[in-house]
């Protein structure tokens, strides 16, 4: 990671920035980079920054007609969260583990890594899932 990213992460992490400014100051940082960089030719893959979740159900229980739900999160959101759980106590780790463990999520918060999480943000370039159903229409990639 470059120092610029860090300085931007660190200001999000003080709270002197919000999650939305600091997402428009990565993307600038990226940009910026593209630009600069040599031999960046068009037929290169640019790197997925967002998940994005899309739900389309043609008639919703109440029978008002159809919805749209088109969630979009930014990779860097879930970078900086991971680095952001290194600051949490041990302690509170563990509260947090057994509370989602009799909630019947099995994660474990204290093995969440930022290179566990670059490997599976390279993997997600990839990911794209379509589900028809008579109901909706559930949609998850990256773009």
């Amino acid at each position: 990671m470059n120092e610029q990213r860090r300085q931007v992460l660190e200001m999000l992490a003080a709270g002197k920035i919000t999650a939305e400014e600091a997402e428009r100051l990565i993307d600038a940082l990226g940009r910026d980079q593209l630009q600069t960089s040599p031999g960046t030719g068009s037929g290169a893959k640019s790197r997925p920054r967002y998940l994005r979740v899309v739900v389309v159900a043609e008639e919703d229980p109440a029978g008002e007609g159809s919805s749209r739900i088109n969630v979009r999160v930014p990779l860097q959101l879930l970078r900086a969260g991971v680095r952001l759980t290194s600051l949490v106590p041990p302690q509170a780790l563990s509260r947090a583990n057994a509370e989602l463990h009799r909630s019947g999520v099995n994660i474990d918060l204290t093995q969440l890594k930022p290179q566990h999480l670059d490997e599976l943000i390279e993997h997600l370039d990839e990911l794209t899932v379509d589900i028809d159903s008579a109901e909706a229409k559930v949609q998850v990639f990256c773009e």
